[in-house]
């Protein structure tokens, strides 16, 4: 299955890795840390222009990407739920 996180892009849900709100997590120097070597290793794909809300984490065919989306974590993982049918 696939989740829709914002423009046109959608990504595969058994790829998923991790969403994360980014007011909340960048606090930490480590996820700080980790989305810069992201950045310079070229793993990070902006979904839209908007100010990004959260990031979605996927790793498959053994390739990482830090998916930076304009929707809010809480607005994925409803969608997320919602694909899987656990919303009424």
């Amino acid at each position: 299955m696939y989740l829709h996180i914002g423009s046109s892009m959608t990504v595969r849900d058994s790829a998923i890795v991790g969403i994360f709100d980014l007011e909340n997590t960048t606090i930490s120097k480590h996820t700080r840390a980790f989305l810069k070597q992201a950045e310079d290793n070229g793993e990070v794909v902006a979904v839209a222009e908007d100010l990004p809300r959260a990031f979605v984490l996927t790793e498959e065919f053994g390739m990482e990407r830090v998916y930076l989306t304009q929707l809010s974590a809480a607005a994925i993982e409803h969608r997320s739920h919602e694909a899987m049918g656990l919303v009424p």
